[in-house]
């Protein structure tokens, strides 16, 4: 008997499009002949429908507009250890094996899936519940970072409690940190709602840009350095992928930037020393562990002049594609996607 997944796609999120490109990857690459596959995509309104198209009506987003898409619930009842699905004759149970969810962002890869699925008693793939929510969350991941001893980004919390009456930042908001700053939302994905800025008058409009995302914004000093990346997967023992490197032509690495590369490069490997490689996949399994991620996830940070690693991001649920970094990274010690795919499945539904 096969084993049941389901593959959750689209998503209530801003990164909606690319999980659309990302589940229609893992859709392609899940091996059939182990395992039934039950596709279900969520509209940009929260709606869960069960999908029996293409992968490339996914992709251009025409998945929804199929008549026999139908609605599904994910049941929080473990008894039921599945979904149930409207059919012509009622409400249908569909019993699952695991949860696979293709979401990046909010809704989907910062805990509320994978919670979901902790109280139906169903396995899914990747980090769970409290990893998933600590990594989307900047500021409480760069404490615990730090608190292991490896080093973070100066910078401070400003909540959106702490805006004076007339919504502009109290005085002295990011007094004692030097520019060029970066403000961000505390938890939120894809650089939306990211600026630099170089001096104290541009503060106040990234600080209103930032807040339209998240009721917490971080403000730090920008590091010197570029950012390398290391692909982990597995909880026990882990596979540990090749490091890749940001190669910026400006300032901010945002999501125009990450999925385009209009002028932007990424260079896999990195061009750096075999030593340094080391260095940053051990600093890279430390983070890992330390924040309780499982299954897999990417580990981001800045590499200085001097040598020093700077913990820049854990993304739990990194693009998906075949020319995604996570993928890449895989393929620099010899995984295909399909075996990455498939690895990560059964990691879930097979333990």
């Amino acid at each position: 008997m096969k084993t049941r997944i389901m593959v959750l796609f689209g998503g209530n999120s801003s990164e909606y499009e690319v999980s659309l490109q990302s589940g229609a990857a893992v859709l392609d690459a899940l091996d059939r002949e182990r395992y039934e596959v039950f596709p279900v995509g969520i509209t940009r309104q929260g709606r869960w429908l069960a999908y029996s198209g293409t992968t490339e009506e996914i992709r251009q987003d025409a998945w929804e507009a199929r008549p026999d898409c139908r609605r599904v619930w994910l049941s929080p009842e473990p008894g039921v250890h599945g979904c149930l699905l409207q059919s012509q004759n009622g409400i249908e149970v569909v019993r699952l094996d695991a949860v696979f969810p293709v979401l990046h962002g909010k809704n989907g890869e910062d805990g509320t899936v994978q919670g979901i699925c902790g109280l139906a008693g169903i396995p899914v793939v990747g980090c769970g519940i409290l990893s998933s929510a600590l990594c989307m969350d900047k500021h409480r991941a760069h404490r615990l970072a730090a608190a292991g001893g490896i080093a973070v980004p100066k910078g401070r919390v400003i909540r959106r409690s702490e805006l004076l009456a007339d919504g502009h930042l109290p005085e002295g908001a990011a007094d004692g940190l030097r520019y060029p700053l970066f403000v961000k939302p505390v938890k939120s994905g894809s650089s939306f709602g990211v600026s630099r800025i170089e001096a104290p008058e541009e503060l106040e409009r990234a600080a209103v840009l930032a807040f339209e995302r998240d009721g917490e914004i971080l403000v730090e000093e920008a590091v010197d350095g570029f950012e390398v990346g290391c692909a982990i997967l597995g909880t026990s023992p882990l596979t540990v992928g090749e490091v890749d490197e940001i190669e910026l032509a400006g300032d901010l690495f945002d999501y125009t930037e990450k999925y385009n590369l209009i002028t932007s490069r990424i260079h896999m490997p990195a061009r750096i020393t075999a030593g340094t490689a080391q260095k940053v996949k051990e600093t890279a399994v430390k983070l890992y562990r330390l924040l309780g991620c499982s299954g897999f996830a990417r580990v981001d940070l800045f590499l200085c002049p001097d040598g020093t690693l700077v913990f820049n991001e854990v993304n739990t649920i990194p693009g998906f594609t075949s020319h995604s970094r996570y993928p890449n990274m895989m393929k620099g010690i010899g995984w295909s996607f399909e075996r990455v795919v498939n690895t990560l499945a059964g990691l879930a539904a097979e333990p």
